[in-house]
C-alpha cells in the first residue's frame, strides 16, 4: 500500500484524556508495558512489567487423584453423568496465581495548565507505524508535547515532554505502587522503587517475587532545574525539554527457582539497564526502538477498498476509470474520517462500514503481538501484558482452553513468527510440571496441562467448576502450534529439536490417556466440552462424560501432525509412531446431531445454552484441519448449521473465533458480518458481560477486557 496512505490510518486518536482504563494507550516492549493516560494537569503512566505474578513454584501432583478418577471413570461408564460430574471435583486443585501490575508514573503540572479553557487543542494518538504515542495540547501560546515509546533493544520506557518555548515546562514526578514498596529520591535526578509481589495471594506476605524500577530524568535548557520533594519526588522548574527513562526488574530466576533462593538482584539489573545507555542521545534511543520495530511491522500490509464489483462485460477502459474515480473517492474519505477519534469511528462503523478501520483493528492485533511477546519474554497472557489491578479478572492468566492459543494465531499468517518464541519457551516450561501430573495424578505417561496455567507453569486441574478446570487437552491443544510452525517455516532443526520432543511427550500421555470402552473405541474418560453444560438423559446438568467431540478432535489434529513430524525427521519407525498409526483408527468419529450440527458430546445431549460462547466442538473445522470440503463433506454441512445454531451473540473472542470458522466455510458475508458485530463501541460504565465490542482504545472487550479477540 502507499506509504502515505497507510501511515496516516494507522492512528489510534482520542480528542480528550482518558477517563477509563480502556481509553488510555497501550505501549510495550514484550516484557515491559505502559498504558498512557494523556491527561493534561495530572498525567498517570499505568506500568507493568511480565514476571510480577503472586505465589511461588508449587507441587502440581496429587496422590490421592488415581482413586478418584477410577471412581470418576466408573461413573461415566454407568451413564451417571451428573454424579461424575460432581465425583470429578476431586480431581481439582488449589487455585492457580495472579498477574500483578508495577506501578504508576505520576506526572503533575504546573498550575498554568488548570486554566480553563486552555488546553487546546488537544490531540493523543498511537502511531501504529513508529509504536509511538504522542499527546499534543496548548496552554495559552505555549505548545506541550509528549512522546512515549518503550524500547525492546534497549529495555525502557521512554517519555519525552518538550514545550514550544523556552523554561515553560514545570512539572513533579512519583513513582508509585499499590504493591508493597518502598520508594526514595536516589540521586538528583533520579526514583528507585523496590517492591515485593505476595508469595500468596494475600497483600501481607511479602515473601514472593522482589522487583525494583529506576525512573532516570534528564532536563534541557539554562534555566531548568531539579528539586528533591520529601525524598520520593522530583521537580521539574523551568525546563526546555524532559526525558524520563523508565527501566525495571524483578528477581524471578524461571518457574522451578524459589524467588528465595534466586540470585537476581532487580535493582542491580536495573543500574546496568541505565548504564549501558548513559550517553545515548533521545533521537538514538528513538531510532535504534524504530529499527526493531518496524522490522517486523513492516512485514505485512493491508489494503481494503469499497465494494468494487467489476462488470467483466464492460469495456475495460470504462472498469477502470471506475476503479480510479473509486480510489480517488476514498481517498477524500479517508483523510476526513481517518482525523476523527477512533471511538467515533467505531460508532460510525455499522452504517460507514469504513474499510479503513478494519486494516486499522488488523494492524492493531500485530502491533500489540509485537509489544507483549517477544524472544526472551513471557508468554502473552489474557490481558497481553497490561494490567490496573492486583486481583485481575480471570487471574490475567494464560487460558489453554482457547485465549492463549488465540493470542497467537495472528503471528505466522501474519509474518509474527519471533513473537511465537514465549509460547515455545512456555510449552517446554509446562512439559516439566505436566510429567509429574501425568504420572501422579493420571498413571500415565508423557505431559498433560489443563484449562489455566500461571508464571509457575501449572499443570494440574485448577480449584474452580468442574465444567472449565478438569480439561486435560491444553497441553495438547498447544502442540498444534508447534506443528504449525514448522509448517510456515519450514525450520527442519525446530521440528527436530524442538518440537518433536515436546509433540511425543504429548502423544505418550494421549495414549496413555485413552482408554477402551464396550464398543471397542479408544475414549477419553473424563471429557468435557470447555465451560459447557449439558442434560444428562435423567433431566439434570451434568458436563462430564467421555470422548467429548473437542477431545477427539484435538486428539486427530495431534496424531496427524505427530505422524508428519515423524515422517519429516525420519522417525516413522518409532515403537510410538507405531501406537498413534493403530490408535488414530480407532477413536470415537464426529457425529452429526438429529438437528443436523456437529453433536458436541458422545451422545446427542440437550444442552441448555444453545448460544454457548464456546466452539469447542467445531475445533476440527479451525483451528484444526480434520473438517474439509474435500474429505469430510457431511461434516462441513453440519458445521454451517452448528455456526447458525450457536447465532452472533458472545463475548470478543467467541466472535473473532466464529469469524474464522465462517471463512474457512468459504462464506465471506457471514464472516465479514462477526466483523461488525465485533466493530461496537462499550461504554466502560454500562458493560454488558458476554456481549463483545471494542473500547475506545480499541481493545476487545469480553467484557471486561481480555486481549484475545485482538489477536483472534
Amino acid at each position: 500500500m502507499a506509504e502515505g496512505r497507510g501511515s496516516r490510518n494507522l492512528k489510534i486518536r482520542f480528542r480528550e484524556g482518558g477517563k477509563h482504563w480502556t481509553d488510555a494507550v497501550p505501549i510495550g516492549n514484550g516484557r515491559l508495558g505502559a498504558m498512557v493516560c494523556g491527561h493534561v494537569h495530572s498525567e498517570t503512566i499505568h506500568l507493568n512489567e511480565d514476571t510480577l505474578w503472586t505465589g511461588t513454584p508449587a507441587d502440581y501432583t496429587n496422590s490421592k487423584a488415581p482413586p478418584a478418577l477410577s471412581h470418576v471413570r466408573n461413573l461415566v461408564h454407568r451413564q451417571h453423568y451428573p454424579q461424575a460430574t460432581a465425583a470429578s471435583s476431586a480431581l481439582t486443585g488449589n487455585p492457580s496465581e495472579a498477574y500483578l501490575l508495577l506501578g504508576d508514573i505520576q506526572l503533575d503540572f504546573d498550575y498554568s495548565h488548570l486554566t480553563p479553557g486552555l488546553q487546546q487543542p488537544y490531540e493523543r494518538e498511537l502511531d501504529l507505524d513508529t509504536a509511538t504515542v504522542k499527546v499534543r495540547y496548548s496552554v495559552g501560546d505555549v505548545q506541550f508535547t509528549r512522546e512515549h515509546f518503550a524500547s525492546y533493544p534497549d529495555q525502557l520506557i521512554v517519555t519525552q515532554i518538550s514545550s514550544s518555548k523556552p523554561a515553560k515546562l514545570s512539572f513533579t514526578v512519583s513513582l508509585l505502587s499499590k504493591i508493597i514498596n518502598q520508594t526514595y529520591v536516589n540521586a538528583p535526578n533520579q526514583i528507585i522503587m523496590k517492591g515485593s509481589c505476595p508469595g500468596k495471594r494475600i497483600q501481607h506476605n511479602p515473601h514472593g517475587i522482589q522487583f525494583s524500577a529506576i525512573l532516570d530524568l534528564k532536563i534541557g535548557g539554562t534555566d531548568g532545574v531539579i528539586h528533591i520533594l520529601d525524598n520520593n519526588k522530583l521537580k521539574v522548574e523551568a525546563s526546555d525539554w524532559a526525558v524520563l527513562l523508565l527501566v525495571a526488574s524483578s528477581s524471578f530466576s524461571g518457574p522451578f527457582t524459589a524467588p528465595s533462593d534466586s540470585k537476581k538482584d532487580p535493582t542491580s539489573q536495573c543500574f546496568t539497564t541505565l548504564s549501558s545507555i548513559s550517553n545515548v542521545s533521545y533521537s538514538h534511543l528513538y531510532a535504534r526502538h524504530l529499527n526493531d520495530y518496524q522490522g517486523l511491522f513492516h512485514r505485512v500490509s493491508l489494503q481494503l477498498m469499497r465494494s468494487t464489483r467489476p462488470n467483466i462485460s464492460e469495456d475495460r477502459s470504462l472498469e477502470l476509470k471506475r476503479l480510479t474515480s473509486s480510489v480517488a473517492h476514498s481517498s477524500l474519505v479517508d483523510s476526513t474520517v481517518t482525523q476523527a477519534s477512533t471511538s467515533d469511528r467505531v460508532k460510525s462503523f455499522q452504517t460507514d462500514e469504513d474499510p479503513s478501520l478494519v486494516e486499522l483493528l488488523f494492524q492493531y492485533g500485530r502491533y500489540l503481538l509485537i509489544s507483549s511477546s517477544r524472544p526472551g519474554t513471557q508468554v502473552a497472557n489474557l490481558q497481553g501484558i497490561w494490567n490496573k489491578d492486583l486481583e485481575p479478572v480471570w487471574d490475567g492468566a494464560p487460558h489453554l482452553n482457547i485465549n492463549l492459543e488465540m493470542n497467537y494465531w495472528p503471528a505466522l499468517p501474519c509474518n509474527l513468527s519471533e513473537c511465537q518464541e514465549p509460547l515455545f519457551d512456555y510449552i517446554s516450561l509446562l512439559s516439566v510440571n505436566g510429567s509429574k501430573t501425568a504420572h501422579v495424578n493420571y498413571q500415565a505417561n508423557g505431559w498433560v496441562a489443563h484449562s489455566k496455567s500461571d508464571i509457575w507453569a501449572r499443570t494440574s486441574a485448577g480449584q474452580g467448576d468442574v465444567v472449565w478446570a478438569l480439561w486435560p487437552m491444553g497441553g495438547a491443544w498447544l502442540c498444534t502450534h508447534l506443528w504449525e510452525h514448522y509448517a510456515y517455516t519450514m525450520d527442519e532443526d525446530f521440528l527436530k529439536y524442538k518440537a518433536y520432543p515436546l509433540m511425543e511427550g504429548c502423544v505418550s500421555f494421549l495414549l496413555s490417556w485413552l482408554i477402551e470402552d464396550s464398543e471397542g473405541y479408544l475414549e477419553t474418560n473424563p471429557s468435557t466440552s470447555p465451560e459447557h453444560y449439558f442434560i444428562a438423559p435423567n433431566g439434570e446438568p451434568a458436563c462430564v462424560s467421555q470422548s467429548s467431540t473437542m477431545d477427539v478432535a484435538i486428539i486427530n489434529e495431534v496424531f496427524s501432525t505427530f505422524l508428519s513430524a515423524a515422517e519429516v525427521i525420519g522417525r516413522t519407525k518409532d515403537n510410538i509412531v507405531g501406537e498413534v498409526r493403530k490408535a488414530q483408527p480407532r477413536l470415537r468419529p464426529i457425529n452429526i446431531a438429529q438437528d443436523g450440527s456437529i453433536m458436541e458430546w458422545v451422545k446427542d445431549f440437550k444442552d441448555p445454552e444453545v448460544h454457548h460462547r464456546h466452539l469447542s466442538h467445531l475445533f476440527g473445522l479451525f483451528p484444526g484441519h480434520t473438517i474439509t470440503f474435500k474429505e469430510t463433506p457431511a461434516l462441513i454441512e453440519a458445521a454451517e448449521k452448528s455456526l447458525y445454531k450457536r447465532g452472533e451473540e458472545g463475548p470478543g473472542w467467541s466472535t473473532t473465533w466464529k469469524t474464522a470458522c465462517w471463512a474457512r466455510l468459504q462464506n465471506s458475508s457471514n464472516a465479514y458480518k462477526m466483523i461488525k458485530h465485533l466493530i461496537n463501541l462499550v461504554d466502560p460504565d454500562h458493560e454488558r458481560p458476554f456481549q463483545g465490542g471494542l473500547y475506545s482504545n480499541l481493545f476487545a472487550a469480553h467484557p471486561p477486557f481480555q486481549i484475545d479477540a485482538n489477536f483472534g
